[in-house]
């Protein structure tokens, strides 16, 4: 059994600092893509707001999912998971996060006699979290040598 030093705990909690910023950074693009994206649709070239939502939908999740792989989880050597396996857990990840968001929006606010926004921007934080946890331990990490 190998012992753990200092140097590789500051060395594994200075990669989870990059990673964590790198996340960050993809999300932030992520969303100016997905705006971007449907705005442009819309407003520029003319197609209806629900498409263009659509379209812009498709666009940002491809992005984001090749961002996460290429860019913010990138192992040294190689992943555990085959591509179309992590885009299945990630395509997994997405729609249960999309269905918590959607349940609980539609139920608490009503509950609490809250503005909605009160509750998804919490809920959002929240999930955002989960997927960091999510996304480094079982769907974008590095296989074991």
């Amino acid at each position: 059994m190998a012992l753990t030093t200092q140097a590789d705990v500051r060395g594994t909690r200075a990669e989870l600092g990059r990673q964590g910023f790198r996340f960050a950074l993809t999300g932030g693009f992520v969303a100016l893509v997905y705006v971007g994206t449907t705005t442009f649709l819309a407003e520029v070239v003319g197609l209806g707001f629900e498409a263009a939502l659509a379209v812009g939908f498709a666009v940002a999740m491809a992005t984001h999912f090749t961002l996460q792989r290429l860019f913010v989880w990138k192992p040294s050597s190689a992943f555990a998971l085959p591509l179309l396996h992590q885009l299945v857990r990630y395509l997994a990840m997405a729609g249960i996060q999309y269905g918590i968001t959607a349940a609980v929006t539609a139920t608490v606010p009503r509950a609490l006699d809250v503005d909605p926004e009160l509750v998804y921007l919490p809920v959002v934080a929240i999930l955002t979290l989960t997927n960091f946890v999510v996304f480094r331990s079982r769907i974008f990490h590095p296989a074991i040598d």
